[in-house]
């Protein structure tokens, strides 16, 4: 039973999220609150250390809350059903695109999950906010990498690099009691 709950969220997950990784949070909340599979500390903390793994975060997630649920099958079920309604779409669109691609009501469609996907991402934001544990240096560095991604037009990698070394060197300083 586990097994198809598992597969039915994050499929759900891989349905409804529309504009990339960070689009499936507001649904990994949900999930987080609904099944207790994982807190929402550890959802952020998951989400930190997917943003500098290799992978979408929403599959890394998915990846594990199916291990902490029910290990390497879990794992597997989760991964998987959150991959697949991607898959399926990808595949019918990439069928019908030369057909459709000059269509009003195809390209309406996609101005509207753009918008669905600008929302979601800043409903992110604002829970991210709000669930994660904020500390003084660390919003200072929020502040000065967002303003510096607006005056130099910089990968964003660039940024997430700087301050996953700064995360790394105040975690050392803080093991140490520094």
């Amino acid at each position: 039973m586990i097994y198809l709950r598992l597969f039915v969220q994050f499929f759900h997950v891989g349905v409804f999220s529309f504009g990339g990784g960070y689009a499936t949070l507001p649904f990994l909340y949900d999930i987080a609150e609904k099944y207790h599979w994982y807190s929402a500390k550890q959802l952020t903390d998951m989400l930190a250390v997917s943003s500098i793994t290799p992978g979408p975060v929403g599959v890394n997630v998915a990846t594990f809350a199916g291990f902490t649920t029910s290990g390497i099958l879990g794992a597997l079920v989760a991964t998987t059903s959150v991959i697949l309604p991607s898959f399926i779409i990808v595949t019918l669109v990439s069928k019908m695109l030369d057909k459709f691609k000059t269509n009003r009501c195809v390209k309406g469609a996609i101005r509207g999950i753009k918008s669905a996907g600008c929302a979601l991402l800043s409903a992110v934001g604002v829970k991210l906010l709000f669930t994660s544990n904020l500390h003084l240096f660390g919003t200072m560095l929020l502040v000065v990498l967002l303003i510096m991604s607006f005056l130099k037009k910089r990968d964003p990698l660039f940024y997430l690099g700087v301050s996953a070394v700064v995360g790394l060197i105040i975690g050392s300083l803080n093991l140490i009691g520094v």
